[in-house]
């Protein structure tokens, strides 16, 4: 069962439909997704993979969302969300395995957590990231969340060269720890930069950037999906307003 949110036409020849994932059927669809991507991109290491799928102990604690592509009826998009009440029924956020979080305790206000966030690579465009935030803007609007929390994975692949490029990018424009200080369990190991290096943020790193996210500290290695996680934090009220409109959230 798939409870229909909003629809978007991002095209002529495609109309993009935001879901809410509900029942056993709608989060296997999500789960083959992740593993589509996670294991055929980055080689990851994943539980569920001889089903095909990605499963892990925080699914059934979270509200999964996606996007579908009605022209063909597959699920293109997703992510799942976790907030603050199920973290700590569980004892934790899934971010809080990779890094201590420094100051979490002292937010003010209710928080929610995305993870997992993975797009069809035929359909990596800002149309279909705009109807997957439209969802989560729902979301985030209907519980009244002050703020937006989650890790970006930057591929590993090289070896580290574009995380660290990356890295330097982020840190002169957009590190914060005003809020919240996150310290990685597994640093990213030590290299010496190329000075000719060409990086390219991945586009959902950019995309939290231009909501008005910011990092809040180093990235963390993660070893089973071959990517360095950026631990950001976005808070409500500091939504750029350039980028609100998209994410349909009053600033």
């Amino acid at each position: 069962m798939t409870q229909i949110a909003s629809i978007r036409d991002t095209s002529s020849d495609r109309r993009l439909q935001a879901e809410r994932l509900i029942g056993t059927y709608a989060l296997q669809e999500a789960q083959a997704l992740r593993f589509s991507v996670f294991s055929g991109e980055f080689n990851a290491k994943l539980q569920g993979a001889e089903l095909g799928l990605d499963i892990d102990d925080y699914d059934v604690h979270c509200m999964h969302i996606g996007v579908r592509d009605l022209s063909n009826g597959r699920l293109v998009a997703t992510t799942r969300l976790l907030d603050h009440k199920a973290a700590t029924s569980l004892g934790r956020f899934y971010s809080e395995e990779e890094f201590s979080l420094h100051g979490l305790g002292h937010l003010q206000g209710p928080i929610l957590e995305l993870g997992r966030t993975c797009v069809d690579p035929a359909y990596r465009n800002g149309g279909t990231i705009a109807v997957l935030w439209s969802e989560l803007a729902e979301v985030l609007n209907e519980g009244g969340y002050s703020y937006l929390m989650g890790c970006a994975s930057i591929p590993m692949q090289d070896g580290g060269i574009q995380a660290h490029a990356i890295m330097q990018r982020l840190r002169e424009r957009y590190l914060s720890t005003e809020h919240l200080r996150a310290e990685p369990k597994k640093p990213l190991p030590n290299l010496d930069l190329p000075n000719n290096v060409i990086c390219e943020m991945p586009p959902l790193l950019k995309a939290y950037m231009r909501l008005g996210a910011k990092i809040c500290g180093e990235p963390c290695w993660d070893e089973d999906f071959q990517v360095a996680d950026v631990f950001i934090l976005l808070k409500r009220d500091e939504l750029c307003p350039r980028y609100a409109r998209h994410f349909k959230a009053a600033v």
